[in-house]
């Protein structure tokens, strides 16, 4: 099967809802980035770090790694260290589990021509882990309802179910450079319900490139997002606010457009984005062009410059402490926290505007006075 598969895993939040936008996409190509190559580079070394740490024999990568770095090191160590835990308690359980790095799951009895990689399967009677390694720093992943670790059990069931009575799937998502480990349990019966009831119809209309387009947050990886009419509709709805009488808007009619207002603004950006593309290659917009926008002054040779200053009798460095993140790169994970850990502590947040259905606490007004004073 191409690895360029319709319906992938990675994008099955987007084509369960809104199934023909998969058709749409097919045929335009992936664009590589720094931070999936850097991505694919911190997987290669989790699976050496696992394998080394189970006794398997492994090639140490790092040589080869064009994005290797401390802090990558680190996250390796973190992972593998994670995934060796949850192995050991299946065998303090007095189960005899099987693990695999990198294996190769096909979901296709559930979505057409499907397959995936999970980067760690444990199984062992009555239980089924799945652990999945996110080396982005951008975005916070969770874990529940994640249909992509939903499809990587789903494939490991059918591959390993028949040796194994397994009866509850734990999937994980491990996010160490955000700090983030997410768990979302389900029994077998309701992952099976839930791929038989709505994951396969769906996958079913996606594969056909029928059913109705819907516009959300999982518009944000899709490669027509700036071009899409469901979207633009949808988002255009704020114009029916025409400022007509009364002049003021009510609380209420505020609350509507706020439920709005972030997927307006990533809508407008993508617009934007895709408008600059368009006459970047020579295309035109009728009533725009391209101009050189504002930049910054610079120095051409910024040691000739150091030395020129001190020459003169100035200090040309800015002395500061480095940032915490720098100063994670430049110690290592490991040794920050041993050497600065009593050193950090973490203020309160600015108070920000979210939904309802936000898992935070929502503050109170006393909350917000004593972060006002500060």
């Amino acid at each position: 099967m191409s690895s360029h598969a319709l319906l992938s895993p990675s994008s099955s939040s987007r084509w369960t809802m809104c199934p023909p936008s998969a058709r749409l996409c097919a045929d335009i190509e992936d664009k590589a980035s720094v931070f999936a190559a850097e991505g694919t580079e911190a997987h290669t070394l989790c699976e050496f770090k696992v394998n080394k740490a189970l006794g398997l024999e492994s090639g140490n990568p790092t040589l080869t790694l064009q994005y290797y770095s401390e802090e990558m090191e680190s996250c390796a160590e973190e992972y593998a260290t994670f995934v060796l835990e949850t192995l050991q308690k299946e065998k303090d359980a007095g189960k005899d589990p099987l693990i695999l790095t990198e294996q190769r799951l096909d979901i296709s009895t559930f979505v057409p021509e499907c397959s995936g990689t999970g980067d760690c399967v444990i199984i062992a009677d009555k239980s089924l882990h799945i652990i999945d390694f996110k080396y982005g720093k951008g975005v916070s992943v969770s874990a529940e309802q994640n249909t992509q670790m939903m499809l990587y059990a789903l494939g490991a069931l059918e591959m390993f179910g028949p040796l194994y009575e397994v009866d509850e799937v734990s999937m994980t998502v491990f996010q160490p450079r955000l700090a983030n480990i997410s768990t979302f349990t389900l029994t077998t019966e309701e992952l099976t319900t839930w791929a038989v009831s709505y994951l396969k119809p769906r996958a079913e209309l996606a594969f056909k490139g029928e059913g109705e387009f819907c516009s959300g947050p999982h518009c944000k990886f899709c490669k027509v997002k700036a071009t899409c009419r469901k979207r633009a509709e949808e988002n255009l709805e704020l114009a029916r606010y025409e400022f007509t009488e009364p002049a003021l808007l009510s609380d209420e009619e505020i609350a509507d457009i706020l439920t709005k207002a972030d997927e307006l603004a990533s809508w407008v950006s993508d617009i934007k984005g895709y408008g600059l593309s368009v006459l970047s290659r020579g295309g035109t917009l009728k009533g725009f062009k391209l101009v050189e926008g504002r930049s910054v002054r610079q120095y051409t040779d910024e040691e000739s410059v150091a030395k020129t200053v001190s020459e003169a009798g100035f200090d040309p460095y800015a002395h500061k402490v480095l940032g915490i993140t720098a100063m994670t790169e430049l110690l290592g994970r490991s040794r920050f926290n041993e050497i600065l850990g009593s050193f950090i502590y973490k203020p309160k947040g600015k108070p920000t505007l979210v939904p309802e259905s936000d898992k935070r606490p929502a503050i109170t007004i006393n909350d917000f006075d004593d972060m006002e004073e500060k």
